[in-house]
């Protein structure tokens, strides 16, 4: 049964691959300089539990930014033990919350070193998710963000501001590669409003949001064959399916990951699954995986935990509890909009 499922998913995958094609001539590329760094950034040691906002103000000082971490933090992480700051959240930050500064970004999956490298070469900041365990403290696996500032090809390295290590940290391609997948190979550029054709021209086919899932999608599937026991692939393959709305197929892909075995906070970080059941009413599931996240000792400190168990409580007709889950999602980030705009439809507030 699994495997007709996934072959009727493949099917509509190439389909939609063909529907979806760019078929403009691809540009001859330029070929990238061995080595590149960018200039004139700073590097902003992490408050506790802070990676992200430290993070983005990082590779905000590329553009003068002047703010330290705290700012950031403020708006993404009201609470200063919330787990996670997802990108769209760092996206939405950057758009929307520094107007003084013209500067904008946008995020991407199914990233290479390819497009990495190229894209700091031409002098764009960018930001990766990525697993991450480091000595000497060996914490356990998280998830965690870096700003790739530069890159040798001389002793094959991504050079890092990190937030946690240090300034130029260096991290091997084969590293990068190793724990990027973890997070679907997620990516942020941050650029100004004048160099946005420029950006969408080197992104090629993936500067379309939707073609950019298609590719990240082939991308994990490529890996999932090669290697059937691969969780991230199909974890990746989940998330990707998500993100073209065919939830039937990604709820069947994170069945995989799961059955495969995944850290154990991995829903501290990444919600498809939970928005995947929740889209094919697996509300108990959903429900099961939030009593678990809450059980572990982080995701009482996770926003998302409350807000995907408030969607299937409010699916269950449970409407009181779905309320009572927003507002807990709320009370905890007063900026997570999704809990926010369905506590509203629900209580008939404007």
């Amino acid at each position: 049964m699994f495997k007709r499922a996934f072959m009727a998913a493949l099917l509509l995958l190439i389909t939609m691959g063909i529907w979806a094609q760019d078929v403009t001539p691809e540009a001859t590329a330029e070929p990238l300089p061995t080595y590149y760094q960018l200039q004139n950034v700073r590097w902003e040691a992490q408050w506790w539990n802070n990676c992200g906002p430290a993070t983005l103000t990082s590779a905000l000082t590329y553009f003068g930014y002047s703010d330290d971490q705290g700012r950031a933090a403020e708006w993404l992480k009201p609470n200063r033990e919330d787990k996670n700051v997802s990108p769209w959240q760092m996206v939405e930050f950057v758009n929307n919350e520094i107007p003084e500064l013209p500067v904008f970004a946008l995020k991407r999956y199914g990233g290479d070193l390819t497009l990495l490298k190229t894209l700091i070469a031409n002098n764009f900041p960018v930001i990766i998710e990525a697993g991450y365990d480091p000595e000497p403290d060996r914490l356990g696996w998280m998830g965690h963000y870096l700003f790739a500032k530069g890159y040798d090809d001389s002793v094959n390295v991504i050079i890092t501001n990190d937030s946690y290590l240090g300034e130029n940290q260096n991290y091997s391609y084969e590293h990068i590669l190793t724990f990027w997948q973890h997070f679907n190979y997620a990516y942020i550029v941050l650029y100004e409003s004048g160099r946005e054709p420029e950006l969408l021209q080197l992104l090629d086919t993936d500067a379309d949001e939707r073609q950019n899932y298609i590719n990240a999608l082939e991308l994990a599937r490529e890996e999932a064959v090669a290697d059937p026991t691969d969780a991230f692939a199909w974890f990746n393959m989940g998330t990707n399916f998500v993100g073209l709305g065919m939830y039937a197929e990604a709820a069947t892909a994170y069945d995989q990951a799961r059955n495969l075995g995944l850290p154990w906070r991995m829903l501290w970080y990444q919600f498809g699954p939970l928005e995947a059941y929740n889209a094919v009413e697996r509300y108990s599931d959903v429900i099961a995986l939030a009593q678990q996240n809450l059980n572990d000792g982080g995701g009482h400190y996770v926003e998302e935990t409350f807000y995907y168990a408030g969607v299937a409580r409010e699916g269950l007709g449970e409407i009181d509890r779905a309320i009572d889950n927003y507002r807990g999602a709320i009370a905890f980030n007063p900026n997570f909009t999704p809990a926010q705009e369905a506590l509203d439809r629900l209580t008939g507030q404007s």
